[in-house]
């Protein structure tokens, strides 16, 4: 069976139709893909993208962080990514001082680059398809826990083998829920320092309103530089480091784009769900997607009344604020987009014809039954579950309470009196960007929607009995916020002075009530959860193979999962409604149109607005203007930030930042009509840094091709 399965992977990967555009393909294997990419233009080899014996492309490209992507563009070093991306470290140098999110920040030497403390970037060193030696030894009669023994101790063999004798991380990734094993290896640099950042009314034009709509004027980009040894190895953050020298760096294009050009994105996409049963598309769309919309949009609410107020809390709460809204306004078109396309419908067709396809085939036969019955054991789990992380870990007080107890139980084991030093550096980081108006407000917002949407049997004893003494969340939360010590910054740390213990914050009401909750979620929801969840991860895997033999025409490529992709299509506008068209551009003209001194997000510097006023645009002006975004057809998703935008000589000419409302369902379901990714033009990156931050030393880093 093993033997067949791998074959059939193979057979039925890289065959079949589908639309070029819809796709997210393993470098390793693109070879299979360049005929059609050269059919729609594309000029280089699978070799050019991806190469173990020689730099390619794959070399250029970054991990960035924990979520992001980015790309060299320097033999010094230097990457480009995001603003949305570094915007945690551009708030973390921040002050009311030197507010770099309001007025930006440019190093105009190389010892003036920030240093980030925690922050890292990662290369792809190679992959290699381990499936045959993952699942070496394995048995058709193994019952499932035998399976995943086998393949952890396979697995961990793979990796000390990789990692033998070098500096190299390495992780073996499952594919296709299951059915297919990659490793891949990693070469990671902890030194990464600020070069370089536009004024968030630059970078973050437009902010909430304008995010995932189109057109869009974001100019969503931020540089960094990789330090290393003397070696040019990795090496921890020292005055005594040197810029990094890549195997391999972007040239960048400055002849533009135009519509139906091939581009490429070649990125880290974080993750995506095409082959969900219907049930858990019904689930997200109309339960899940609802609440958890709502539950932001309380919290946001609450954040920018606050925000407005003052510029201090505004550079506190930026990231957060930011954070919470990004998912917010995904939900809300990934549900309409789901809606339209009818894809609960076109599933539970599909479902059919596959069950009338399974019925003499014992190995799939009742597969979609069973999921259908788990998905609908499942749903009163995951509700509780979407609450406990939308309306009870949300509450900055209640994380904080689970932060410090989970440090003290970890070194509580190595010794009773743990180290006010320990506890300190939690408390340091949190305060920062903490205040209380918000968190308070925000407590009584969610949990009163907690505590009327959870089934009572599904709560917290403690918690409902608080609710009938006091007489609801709003009384809960007078208690909480004037009794814990963690809501006075000067209390908290006097209180921790001597050091603490496992029992120091033990009759501390943001304890008492994290323990609750918590305790509750561990104990009475998360067993059933992940159980169900096992279980229909176990389907999944049948069901996979299922659906390629069933679909034998069919072309399957794998979930995104943060593994390096490809993914290529046109430059292309669209018709989001009737009588309504989008041009595939957008230009410095649309945001002279939005700019607004009265309003935070568009109110653009006064330079720039100097700049439009002389048109002083120098060699990036484009018929009397500046080209800004762009959109195309690339099958991109989270984590796809800060991706390199390619042309068809591989050259570089915009950075991936979005995707337009009306295609992002694209995670569950692809439209070729709707779907458009949006990227910054790489010519209003050089203009802003050139023009607005006169910064052209860096430029001058850069390998321009007119």
């Amino acid at each position: 069976m093993k033997r067949f399965i791998l074959s059939l992977f193979v057979i039925l990967l890289f065959v079949g139709k589908l639309a070029a555009d819809e796709g997210m393909w393993l470098p390793m294997l693109i070879k299979e893909r360049i005929p059609d990419m050269q059919k729609n233009g594309f000029r280089l080899t699978a070799e050019d993208l991806y190469s173990i014996n020689r730099a390619s492309l794959k070399d250029a490209i970054v991990h960035f962080g924990s979520g992001c992507t980015g790309e060299l563009i320097s033999s010094k070093g230097l990457i480009i990514t995001n603003h949305h991306c570094g915007f945690s470290q551009i708030q973390s140098h921040s002050s009311v001082e030197n507010d770099y999110l309001r007025d930006g920040f440019w190093a105009m030497s190389m010892s003036a680059e920030l240093p980030n403390s925690g922050l890292s970037v990662r290369f792809l060193i190679r992959m290699e398809d381990v499936t045959d030696k993952i699942l070496s030894s394995y048995r058709s009669n193994m019952t499932e826990d035998e399976r995943v023994k086998l393949i952890n101790e396979n697995s961990n063999e793979l990796l000390k083998a990789a990692t033998a004798n070098t500096h190299y991380q390495a992780r073996v990734e499952s594919l296709y829920y299951g059915n297919q094993y990659f490793l891949f290896v990693y070469e990671t640099f902890n030194d990464v320092r600020l070069v370089g950042a536009p004024p968030s009314s630059i970078g973050k034009f437009g902010g909430d309103t304008d995010n995932w709509m189109w057109p869009r004027h974001t100019g969503d980009f931020s540089l960094f530089r990789i330090y290393a040894g003397k070696d040019n190895k990795p090496a921890s953050y020292s005055k005594d480091n040197v810029p990094y020298t890549p195997k391999r760096f972007f040239t960048i294009s400055v002849k533009g784009v135009e519509e139906g050009d091939f581009t490429l994105v070649y990125g880290y996409p974080g993750r995506t769900q095409k082959y969900l049963h219907s049930q858990a598309v019904r689930y997200i769309t109309e339960k899940s997607n609802p609440h958890k919309i709502n539950l932001r949009t309380l919290r946001l609410n609450i954040q920018n009344e606050e925000m407005a107020k003052s510029q201090e809390v505004r550079i506190k709460y930026a990231s957060k604020n930011a954070s919470v809204s990004n998912s917010w306004k995904k939900w809300q078109g990934e549900s309409k987009g789901i809606e339209r396309l009818k894809t609960i419908e076109e599933k539970i067709k599909f479902e059919k014809e596959f069950n009338e396809w399974a019925k003499d085939k014992p190995e799939y036969r009742g597969v979609i039954a069973r999921l259908d019955e788990l998905y609908r054991e499942l749903e009163i789990y995951a509700f509780a579950t979407d609450y406990h992380n939308e309306a009870i870990s949300s509450n900055e007080i209640i994380r904080l309470a689970g932060t410090i107890n989970t440090a003290l139980k970890r070194n509580s084991k190595m010794t009773p009196l743990v180290s006010a030093a320990n506890i300190k550096s939690i408390l340091d980081g949190f305060y920062k960007d903490y205040y209380l108006p918000i968190d308070k407000k925000s407590f009584v917002a969610i949990v009163d929607q907690y505590s009327k949407n959870i089934q009572a049997e599904m709560q917290p004893p403690l918690f409902r009995d608080m609710i009938s003494k006091r007489g609801g969340v709003a009384e809960i939360a007078e208690c909480l916020y004037s009794s814990t010590v963690l809501a006075c910054e000067d209390k908290a740390y006097r209180f921790i002075e001597a050091g603490v213990t496992e029992d120091s914050f033990v009759k501390d009401p943001a304890f008492i009530l994290y323990n609750a909750f918590n305790d509750n979620f561990i104990n009475k929801i998360k067993p059933r959860f992940d159980e169900i969840n096992s279980e229909i991860n176990l389907l999944y895997r049948t069901y996979m193979r299922g659906q390629m033999e069933f679909n034998k025409t069919g072309v399957f490529y794998p979930d995104a999962n943060s593994t390096l992709r490809i993914t290529y299509g046109a430059v292309k506008g669209y018709k989001p409604n009737d009588a309504v068209y989008f041009k595939h551009i957008s230009t410095l003209e649309g945001i002279m149109e939005k700019d607004n001194p009265e309003i935070y997000d568009y109110n653009i510097p006064q330079r720039l607005r100097d700049i439009y006023s002389k048109k002083e645009f120098g060699r990036w002006e484009v018929n009397g203007t500046v080209p800004v975004c762009f959109i195309a057809t690339n099958h991109t998703s989270g984590g796809n930030s800060g991706s390199p935008v390619i042309n068809a000589d591989g050259e570089l000419v915009g950075i991936n930042f979005d995707r337009v409302w009306e295609g992002t369902m694209s995670d569950i379901a692809y439209d070729l009509q709707m779907c458009r990714n949006i990227s910054l033009d790489i010519r209003y990156v050089l203009f802003v840094i050139d023009k607005v931050a006169e910064a052209s030393h860096l430029i001058e880093e850069m390998n321009i091709a007119d």
